[in-house]
């Protein structure tokens, strides 16, 4: 059944869940669920589906709290939240699929703006610290998920973060794409892997301990390797 055929009955779906939700909080239920209703023709169905999404979230956090990932059902998300089971496979295929869209949600709003080559270990330390924050959450879904889901989420979100440094500090340097690549894969592989042993190990260690080792390692060392890299030094070596 194609989403455009169930998009109708999605969307109807939605406004009863949000009136029975919100019509606990008084007569302002009434008005909001009116607000989304009149929203959605110009464009709030979008907004009105990361709703849900959010409430499927919240529940599966909370229902991690008193049971294994294995042990949850759809049927345990649905109910928790709310919502009927065609709404939720509208929006997931299964629950795996719903830990990895947080895991990115999560991840992505942690990391904000702190992509320069300044902030980036903020960025880092806010990753930590959420990891370490929803423990049971993230230790559930590390262990459900194979390695290689994990590390390719993982690959993807540090290269996002790394290569985004690296076009901030190559601004001034005349650089080759594929060497701006290389470099960002070389860190994006070292970070994951302290990362991932870290998950691996408990979460024992300070995450501030840990980025704090990273930044030594790594300071100054972006700013070299652009310098071997740069095109134009290459030119005044030939020329010399």
């Amino acid at each position: 059944m194609s989403k455009t055929f169930l998009m109708p009955l999605v969307y109807f779906s939605h406004a009863i869940s949000l009136f029975l939700i919100l019509q606990n909080s008084g007569g302002c239920g009434i008005v909001r669920i009116t607000f989304f209703l009149m929203n959605n023709r110009r464009g709030g169905y979008k907004e009105m589906s990361q709703i849900t999404k959010r409430a499927l979230e919240a529940s599966l956090k909370k229902l991690l709290t008193k049971k294994p990932l294995d042990k949850i059902t759809i049927t345990d998300i649905t109910e928790d939240c709310g919502i009927n089971r065609m709404t939720f496979y509208y929006h997931f295929k299964d629950i795996y699929d719903l830990v990895e869209w947080v895991c990115v949600e999560d991840a992505t709003r942690i990391l904000g703006e702190n992509k320069t080559y300044d902030t980036w270990q903020e960025g880092f330390l806010r990753i930590f610290e959420a990891v370490s924050e929803n423990k049971t959450f993230m230790m559930n879904a590390y262990h459900s998920i194979s390695r290689d889901q994990v590390e390719k989420y993982l690959y993807s979100l540090t290269y996002d973060l790394m290569i985004k440094v690296i076009e901030d500090k190559a601004k001034n340097m005349q650089v080759r794409d594929e060497d701006k690549k290389f470099i960002a894969d070389f860190y994006k592989c070292s970070f994951v892997g302290v990362l991932l042993e870290w998950i691996e190990n408990g979460m024992k260690q300070d995450p501030h301990v840990v980025v704090d080792k990273m930044g030594l390692v790594m300071h100054d060392n972006i700013t070299r390797a652009l310098e071997a890299f740069r095109t134009d030094a290459f030119h005044k070596k030939t020329e010399s």
